[in-house]
């Protein structure tokens, strides 16, 4: 495999920088992959059962609010998530556009400079 097919896009890399500085994108994105892992939805299931069956008696009214308050944080988390996709989407969109129009310009160049080559070949030719 070649070194390009391997290179990450500049602005996923930009991104990743960011994300390496900072202490709190660090956490949210542990957390978020946590949240978002079988491991977590396991853990609940054996947690929330014992707590049903074994620990107490009447659990729905704590149950209740221990679940909304972790449904309010997931949440949150998942806003940041998708916060910073939005954020790496426009930085990557804005590079590309970049990329293209630098793209554009040179084979318009190239464009010229052939057309020139060529009308100097007929002027020789004829």
């Amino acid at each position: 495999m070649s070194d390009e097919a391997v290179q990450a896009h500049p602005a996923w890399v930009a991104v990743e920088r960011k994300r390496a500085a900072d202490l709190q994108l660090r956490v949210a994105d542990a957390i978020t992959a946590f949240a978002g892992s079988m491991t977590f939805v396991y853990i609940h299931v054996v947690i929330f059962a014992v707590w049903m069956v074994a620990l107490e008696p009447s659990p729905w009214p704590t149950l209740t609010l221990v679940v909304s308050l972790e449904a309010i944080f997931l949440s949150a988390f998942v806003m940041v998530g998708q916060n910073r996709q939005s954020a790496y989407q426009q930085a990557k969109a804005t590079h590309d556009f970049v990329e293209q129009e630098l793209e554009l310009k040179t084979n318009t160049e190239l464009t010229r400079q052939v057309q020139q080559i060529v009308l100097e070949m007929e002027k020789r030719l004829s």
